[in-house]
């Protein structure tokens, strides 16, 4: 496999792309922060991947550092993933009914998440939060819940308030079409701020049902916890009888086998999963306490059901992933090799005096231009975008593939090389 070229030639064809795409699609997209309106210009249309490269239709070669959002952590097109997938396809893509792939799936998750007794798949990280959600209310015959702004759970009606990721980018954090009263059962609290979460139980704490957080946000950036910060939320939920909800949609199987939970030690009621849980194909998951699960139907009476839930391509391929990523020393070669890129990108960034916090948990990363220590929303809300969009365009024409957004965690997988790394360092010298 060849490196990525140091120059990329022109997108002719995919902004021919774009333009007959724009005429079709919203945008000429499936998901906003696809369509670059937060940088400008034009999207590369991506014909194939594998390993840490994709393609374009114009035939430009680049580093991913996208990853599909996150679940390419083996890097694209695993030749056992696919193998895996391609032999359940033969047998049938869906089915409607019980199969013994998820089951496996389902125990092998089990087996890796510290919190989870049971399971139950889903289609999408949304979806995953949307079902979590009102699991939590049915559970504690309460309403109300707790989310930090700038954390990105999905775009159900009552989370996309204060929402990160994409709604940061185009600079809509609120979405028209979202009903007032549904909005009002949400309250917002400051990431890695305790007092702001002890502040709304004290006011409205008989009415909380859970407290929602990202343990490590990723959709404002990638923003860890500070100290003490992921316990206090467990030591609030105890004290308030709230149940304590970890989005580990993107942080599951990524910081660590076991999520951040089990980097950091603290056990969720709740968890939600998705990207990796399904090897990138559309899968979620929501799991916690069996006595908690129990409230699920048919078992219990808080129902949700999905035609396409724990399809059996997606679980051969969640199946496949979790078996290969739970080698040994995969996780410390990731991180090895992320720390080395971040610290890189660092130290280029004090070389030439550009203000800049460069966070990095695991395999995710994030360049925040600001001097400012980036720990919330308001601090992320610092960083310098005109900067970013300039280092962006040029990342991209050096054959660098990065997420249009200053708001966006970016993702090594075990495909990048030491190659990969030195050739994204060259590029990030010649970007600042």
């Amino acid at each position: 496999m060849s490196t990525a070229s140091t120059t990329v030639s022109k997108r002719t064809r995919s902004q021919e792309a774009f333009t007959q795409a724009q005429k079709l699609m919203p945008g000429g997209v499936n998901s906003p922060v696809r369509a670059y309106k937060s940088v400008g210009g034009t999207p590369p249309f991506i014909q194939k991947a594998q390993g840490s490269y994709v393609w374009d239709i114009d035939e430009n070669q680049y580093i991913d550092y996208i990853g599909s959002w996150g679940p390419a952590i083996l890097g694209h097109g695993h030749p056992q993933v696919v193998e895996a997938v391609q032999q359940t396809a033969e047998k049938g893509l869906s089915f409607g009914a019980p199969t013994l792939l998820e089951s496996e799936l389902a125990q092998a998750v089990i087996d890796r998440v510290p919190s989870i007794e049971k399971v139950r798949f889903v289609n999408s990280g949304t979806e995953a939060v949307m079902s979590a959600v009102r699991l939590a209310r049915a559970y504690t015959g309460r309403e109300k819940i707790i989310k930090f702004a700038g954390c990105y759970h999905g775009h159900s009606d009552y989370l996309l308030v204060k929402a990160g990721s994409g709604a940061l980018t185009l600079g809509v954090p609120d979405s028209p079409g979202v009903p007032k009263a549904t909005a009002n059962e949400t309250l917002i609290a400051t990431f890695n701020d305790l007092a702001s979460v002890k502040a709304l139980l004290n006011e409205h704490g008989p009415h909380i049902a859970g407290i929602l957080v990202e343990p490590v946000a990723g959709n404002m950036g990638c923003i860890p916890p500070e100290p003490g910060f992921l316990e206090g939320l467990r030591s609030l939920a105890n004290e308030f009888g709230a149940l304590l909800l970890f989005d580990e949609v993107m942080t599951g199987f990524r910081v660590a086998l076991g999520g951040a939970q089990q980097r950091y030690e603290v056990m969720p009621d709740i968890t939600m999963l998705g990207k990796i849980v399904g090897g990138g194909m559309p899968v979620g998951a929501y799991g916690g306490k069996a006595e908690i699960m129990s409230h699920v139907a048919p078992e219990g009476s808080m129902y949700q059901a999905g035609t396409l839930s724990g399809n059996p391509l997606g679980m051969a391929a969640g199946l496949k992933t979790l078996e290969l990523i739970s080698a040994p020393d995969f996780y410390t070669n990731l991180e090895s090799k992320t720390e080395a890129l971040s610290q890189g990108v660092a130290d280029i960034c004090r070389q030439k005096g550009i203000p800049a916090c460069i966070t990095q948990v695991g395999s995710m990363w994030t360049v925040f231009f600001t001097d400012a220590k980036v720990t919330d929303f308001d601090t992320a809300m610092t960083s310098d975008r005109d900067r970013f969009t300039k280092y962006f365009w040029s990342m991209l024409d050096a054959g660098i593939y990065l997420a249009p957004s200053p708001f966006e965690a970016a993702f090594v997988s075990a495909a990048h090389t030491q190659v990969d790394i030195d050739e994204t360092l060259k590029a990030v010298e010649k970007s600042l």
